[in-house]
């Protein structure tokens, strides 16, 4: 199993996404390893402040563009993963925009905007394009690319007004329209797979591949593959524990973890694994907790 980590740990360290099958109870399932989806912001302004934090929480990889320095900076914006000072236009070249990103037009004007749109519409349609604005704004711009022979049926798929209508007042009211809009446009094909063969939990935790990569230390493997009710973590969770009792990764933290971790650590370098069932309904009536489902783990050594 340490040569199949190796290899999975070797493609998402090259960018690429991937996938490992688990036999589970005569049942194969599969966990994914998706990069992070980039988000990119067009403009720094205020709106874009608490838009990358909370879609930096989500698991995005935020990039923001603006042409301001002052604006345009690391210490503004310190939950991003790539900030840009340049003009709007350069800088989408630069990003080379791909059917995977999301991209939210918030500039501090329609002059910006357009600039932005034009650039953006020569190139390949990103998964989310949104643009800020009244609607009456929006629909002006629009009227103005079509004019200028772009066509109606790329200019329909923008969101604009961008975000959600939630009645949204205030910079970080308007922050979460947005980015309930992007979950909204993220989530539109996902299926709902607590009890599926498809594991929902997609993320990459690169010092747990390692980890399990790693042929020169024991360790076990938890993998939560169904949940039922109210759990912390959905299926596909993984975390990992040594020989020296270091766990990286996660299922969930408090009872739900604790419940398995000796299991876990009892069956390193045994070569057998099991399943277990974590019923965190009487550990949430006590400790007066939200999460009261059940979750399965498999755990098995590597």
């Amino acid at each position: 199993m340490h040569l199949e980590f190796e290899k999975l740990l070797n493609a998402v360290r090259a960018g690429e996404a991937a996938s490992m099958p688990f036999e589970i109870e005569d049942v194969t399932y599969l966990r994914r390893f998706s990069p992070k989806e980039r988000l990119i912001l067009l403009g720094g302004g205020h709106i874009a402040q608490p838009l990358c934090r909370y879609c930096a929480d989500i698991g995005f990889a935020v990039t923001v563009v603006d042409d301001r320095p002052s604006f345009a900076n690391q210490t503004r914006f310190p939950e991003a993963a790539e900030v840009i000072c340049d003009a709007f236009p350069d800088a989408i070249r630069t990003l080379s925009i791909t059917k995977r990103d999301y991209i939210a037009t918030i500039t501090r004007g329609h002059r910006h905007d357009a600039d932005c749109l034009r650039t953006i519409l020569h190139g390949e349609f990103p998964r989310y394009l949104g643009m800020i604005g009244s609607k009456r704004r929006g629909v002006e711009l629009l009227h103005l690319l079509e004019e200028e022979g772009v066509p109606r049926s790329a200019l329909d798929w923008i969101h604009t007004p961008i975000g959600v209508d939630i009645n949204a007042l205030t910079v970080e009211e308007i922050a979460i329209s947005i980015t309930a809009e992007i979950i909204q446009c993220r989530r539109k094909d996902t299926l709902r797979r607590s009890k599926a063969e498809l594991l929902v939990t997609e993320d990459i935790n690169l010092p747990l591949l390692e980890l399990l990569a790693n042929a020169q230390t024991t360790k076990a493997l938890l993998l939560v593959y169904e949940t039922s009710g109210s759990t912390p973590v959905k299926s596909g969770a993984m975390m990992a524990v040594d020989q020296s009792f270091r766990m990286v990764g996660t299922i969930g933290g408090g009872c739900s973890e604790n419940a398995v971790l000796m299991d876990a650590y009892r069956l390193i370098g045994t070569g057998r694994s099991r399943c277990v069932v974590v019923d965190m309904s009487n550990h949430a009536e006590e400790e007066g907790m939200v999460c009261g489902g059940q979750m399965k783990v498999l755990i098995q050594d590597v």
